[in-house]
Formats: C-alpha cells, sequence, structure tokens
C-alpha cells in the first residue's frame, strides 16, 4: 500500500496545498493510462486509486505517481495486450450527442470517440462501432436512453465493457464481455 506518511517537502510548499476535484481527476487519468500500458497491475491501480479518494493534498496526489512513465511526449500510448484499438489523449472535456428518433444513426470506421457520448434512441436505432474508432480516453463513458429502439455496440477485442441499465419496452444485452 502507497504510504502517505512523511512525505517529501517539495521546495516550492505546494505538497501541503490542499487537492482539488479536478487534481484528482487528472491524477485518476495517469493512473488508468498506467495500468492500460502495463505500468500498473490491477491490484496496483486499485490499491493507487483507493489512495487517490483519501488523499488531501498536492504532496500525497505526487506519490501516487512518481514512478510512473507518463505524458504525451511519447506519443499515443500501446494498447494493452496489443489490442487493435488506438488513443489519442485529448484534454477537452466536450461529449458526442447521437440521436435517433424514428430512424437510426450510425458511427463507424475510422472516428474520434470522446471521454463521454450521450445517445438517445426513441422508435429508432443506434449502432456503434469502436473497432476502428480512435479514442481520446483511456475510459470512455456512454450512456443511452432508449424508449421502443434499440442501440448495437461493437468494441474491439481487448476492451473491457461494464454495462448497467435496463430496457423499456426494448432490449438491454452485452456481449463479448466478461464484465
Amino acid at each position: 500500500m502507497t504510504s502517505m506518511q512523511n512525505l517529501p517537502e517539495r521546495g516550492d510548499g505546494s505538497s501541503q496545498v490542499r487537492a482539488s476535484d479536478s487534481n484528482r481527476e487528472q491524477v485518476a487519468a495517469m493512473l488508468g493510462e498506467a495500468m492500460a500500458t502495463g505500468q500498473l497491475s490491477h491490484d496496483e491501480y486499485s490499491e493507487r486509486l483507493d489512495d487517490l479518494y483519501t488523499a488531501k493534498t498536492l504532496g500525497e496526489l505526487e506519490v501516487l505517481t512518481r514512478d510512473l512513465q507518463l505524458g504525451q511526449e511519447r506519443g499515443p500510448a500501446p494498447a494493452p495486450g496489443g489490442a487493435p484499438f488506438s488513443y489519442a489523449p485529448a484534454s477537452g472535456t466536450e461529449r458526442d450527442n447521437v440521436v435517433a428518433v424514428f430512424g437510426g444513426a450510425h458511427r463507424k470506421g475510422n472516428w474520434r470517440v470522446r471521454r463521454r457520448l450521450f445517445g438517445t434512441a426513441v422508435f429508432g436505432g443506434i449502432e456503434l462501432d469502436l473497432s476502428e474508432a480512435v479514442f481520446e480516453s483511456r475510459e470512455v463513458e456512454i450512456r443511452i436512453f432508449a424508449v421502443f429502439g434499440g442501440v448495437e455496440l461493437r468494441v474491439p477485442e481487448g476492451v473491457e465493457v461494464r454495462s448497467e441499465g435496463s430496457g423499456i419496452f426494448g432490449g438491454f444485452d452485452v456481449r463479448g464481455s466478461s464484465h
């Protein structure tokens, strides 16, 4: 377990400055990248994430990433296990919206998947094929609202999918994921 006791003082005195939610989100993204590139095991990632959310100062956050190779100067990070997907980090927090009302909406081929994507399918369907997409973030949140409609989501091999939901006059199903 990472120790938060007896942290070294930084020369500028910022190690004792209180950490913000934004600081924690940045460190969480760094830890996710480190796990995805194989620098951290799943257990190490979970342990550091627990420490992240109990950290109070910038110094405590710094301890969590000090031993990691991070940063965009290295270029796009390799996919875990050689999985066939691309990752191009972006600092923006923009989101995408996909809407299908009495019709269909499709996203496939080489397209940029933002960190957050929201979809609405009412008497229609949405098809999201991520197999050739470029991801802006190691973690992508896709939220879909479907009534009398449905969504088909295809992800590249090696991508972990966590899903929650229920169908309203429709179906809700995730295939090909062990999670």
